[in-house]
C-alpha cells in the first residue's frame, strides 16, 4: 500500500494541512512541526504526489522544452544541461519534438494539455514568431539560441551569431588564409543568415576571395555531401562551417579524396561540442558558451513565473576561439 498524506500526519500527531505545508515550496510551516513532519516522512519512506499537488496549487511545475535538431548531437549536450538544471530547480522537464511541424499550433496545443508552467524554445531554427505563439497564449517563455533584438518580443538567451561570423573570418585572414569559404547551415536558418552576415562583412573588408554555400540541414551527412561537391570545383583554401556538426561532415569528405587538414585545407566550426576535440577530429572551433546560455534560459523563466509583466530582454554571452589542429598555426 502507498503511504499517504493522511499516514505521515497521523504518525507526526499533525493535521494532513500541515503536512501538505511542510512539501509545499512557500508555505508557511513552524521549524517544530516541520522536522516532525520530516522525521515522520523518512520513517515511513513517505513521498509527496506532486499531480496530487498541482491539482490545489495549480501549478504542475512542469517547463516545456521544444526543439527540432535532434540529428545534431550538440543537442545532446544542450538537453543534458538543461533537463539537469530544471531539476535542481524542482522543475520538471517535458520534452517536445517539433521536427515534422512548421509551426507552434501542435506544441502550443500540447503544452495547454499537459498545463506546463513555461516553455523554453531551445532551437534556432524555428519558423519567425514561434515562440511569440507561446506567450500570447498566456504561457511564460524564453527563447534560448533565439536570434536577438534590441526590442525582443519574448527573452532571448545566447550568443551574437553575427559577431562570431566576423570572429571566424578574422581567424582565417589572420593565419595567411586568402582564398575562404563559408559553409553554413539551411538557408533559412536566422543563425546561418547571421553567421555569414559577420563572415562577409570582415572577408570583403579584407578583399579576400571569399565563396558562400550551404547544406541542406545542420547534421554530418548535410556537410559532408556539400563539401564533395565544393571539392569538385575550385575549392577554398579554407572553410568557416558554420557549425562543428557541419565541420565534421566536411572533414570526412575531404580526408576521403585524399587531401590533408590543415595541409591542403583549413577548417573551423562552431560550438565546440564534446565530439569535436575527440582524437581523429581534433576541431579548431568557435567556443559557444552552452552552460551559461542554459543557466540565463532557466533563471529568466523562473522571474516569468513570478513577474510575468517583466519585460523581455536579450541577454548575449561571448563566444571564443578553441584552438586545435584544423588550422594553420598563426604566424
Amino acid at each position: 500500500m502507498a503511504i499517504t498524506l493522511k499516514d505521515v500526519a497521523e504518525r507526526a500527531g499533525v493535521s494532513r494541512a500541515a503536512v501538505s505545508r511542510t512539501f509545499t515550496p512557500g508555505a508557511s510551516v513552524s521549524p517544530k512541526t516541520r522536522v516532525k513532519v520530516e522525521k515522520a516522512a523518512a520513517e515511513l519512506g513517505y513521498n509527496p504526489n506532486i499531480l496530487a499537488r498541482s491539482l490545489m496549487t495549480r501549478k504542475t511545475q512542469l517547463v516545456g522544452l521544444v526543439s527540432n535538431n535532434f540529428h545534431n548531437p550538440v543537442f545532446l549536450e544542450i538537453f543534458d544541461l538543461f533537463t539537469r538544471g530544471l531539476q535542481e530547480k524542482n522543475l520538471r522537464p517535458l520534452l517536445f519534438n517539433l521536427s515534422n511541424e512548421s509551426g507552434p499550433k501542435s506544441s502550443l496545443s500540447l503544452m495547454q494539455q499537459y498545463s506546463v508552467d513555461g516553455v523554453i524554445v531551445a532551437s534556432s531554427h524555428v519558423p519567425e514568431g514561434f515562440a511569440t505563439a507561446f506567450q500570447v497564449a498566456g504561457m511564460p517563455v524564453v527563447h534560448a539560441f533565439g536570434r536577438a533584438t534590441q526590442t525582443p518580443i519574448v527573452p532571448v538567451v545566447g550568443i551574437d551569431n553575427i559577431d562570431a561570423g566576423r570572429m571566424a573570418a578574422r581567424t582565417l585572414i589572420e593565419r595567411g588564409y586568402r582564398q575562404i569559404g563559408f559553409l553554413g547551415g539551411p538557408h533559412d536558418a536566422s543563425t546561418t543568415q547571421d553567421r555569414k552576415q559577420g563572415f562577409l562583412e570582415i572577408a570583403e573588408r579584407a578583399g579576400v576571395e571569399v565563396t558562400v554555400s550551404f547544406a541542406g540541414a545542420y547534421s554530418f551527412n548535410a556537410g559532408r555531401a556539400e563539401m564533395i561537391r565544393l571539392l569538385g570545383g575550385k575549392r577554398a583554401d579554407a572553410y568557416f562551417c558554420a557549425d562543428d556538426v557541419l565541420s565534421i561532415g566536411a572533414l570526412s569528405a575531404i580526408h576521403e579524396k585524399g587531401l590533408s587538414v590543415p595541409g591542403d585545407i583549413g577548417v573551423i566550426g562552431l560550438n565546440d561540442m564534446e565530439l569535436a576535440s575527440w582524437a581523429g577530429i581534433d576541431l579548431t572551433t568557435i567556443k559557444q558558451p552552452f552552460a551559461a546560455i542554459v543557466e540565463a534560459s532557466i533563471d529568466i523563466i523562473q522571474s516569468r513565473f513570478s513577474n510575468p509583466d517583466r519585460l523581455p530582454e536579450a541577454r548575449l554571452f561571448p563566444c571564443r576561439i578553441i584552438e586545435r589542429s584544423t588550422l594553420r598555426p598563426l604566424p
